[in-house]
């Protein structure tokens, strides 16, 4: 599943983490992504140190194998971490799907992170969620694309949906999930995790009246574009 930064991918993580036939990562590109772009993200060196940096080894990983024999993979990753150099064949061996959620919000709820840095087109997701979109079509697959909203307000109708698109029976477990941090977690969580880490299931939608300020209101019109594309294939 691949997202944008401040979307519910972690929620999302949880709800299939509770699976027991599933088995769940956490960003396994994020410290490849941190090591060759420098990018200030709080605790940097820590996510450098802590996981593997080499984008060969995370991808021989993430093609092998299912961990501890579990019948599904589930892997959460930030779009943005797929960089330029990283070869793409591999994204023919998994089931891609796509989690969208309005630019407005992902702007405004970036901007509420202590020590996160000024974002730019290439830090949230949108072009690189489009880039895997086509490649996909082109393989002559349409990835399932679900929107954020649509999933708070609905999650057993849209985890239903996605399910289905991905060929996984839907489990009730996905629905809810006990509190707290999970050895899964990669060493950010507790920069970024705090809300969900509060959590028991989805949090229903609420419309958010957030303004995105003046300096950043030319990246937002930017973003708009591929999402209105992304989201007019989505699930629903």
């Amino acid at each position: 599943m691949w997202s944008g930064p401040r979307n519910i991918s972690t929620a999302m993580m949880r709800s299939w983490g509770s699976r027991r036939d599933t088995f769940v990562c956490d960003e396994p590109l994020y410290a490849h992504y941190l090591l060759v772009t420098r990018r200030k993200h709080p605790g940097t060196d820590e996510v450098i140190g802590h996981h593997e940096t080499d984008w060969h080894k995370v991808v021989h990983w993430l093609t092998g194998p299912v961990p501890e024999g579990k019948q599904v993979f589930f892997q959460k990753h930030m779009a943005h971490h797929l960089l330029p150099h990283i070869d793409r064949g591999w994204l023919g061996q998994v089931t891609n799907c796509l989690l969208i959620r309005h630019p407005r919000e992902v702007l405004t709820s970036y901007l509420k992170i202590e020590g996160a840095p000024e974002p730019a087109l290439e830090d949230l997701g949108f072009p690189q969620q489009l880039e895997i979109f086509e490649l996909e079509r082109s393989r002559g697959v349409t990835p399932p694309i679900v929107d954020a909203r649509d999933v708070q307000t609905d999650p057993r109708r849209m985890l239903g949906l996605l399910c289905d698109a991905v060929g996984v029976e839907f489990n009730d477990e996905m629905l809810c999930w006990p509190s707290g941090f999970r050895k899964t977690d990669g060493v950010w969580a507790k920069y970024w995790y705090g809300n969900v880490a509060r959590s028991t299931g989805f949090e229903p939608y609420e419309t958010k009246n957030d303004v995105v300020p003046e300096h950043l209101s030319d990246l937002y019109q930017t973003c708009l574009p591929y999402y209105s594309h992304l989201q007019s294939h989505k699930l629903q």
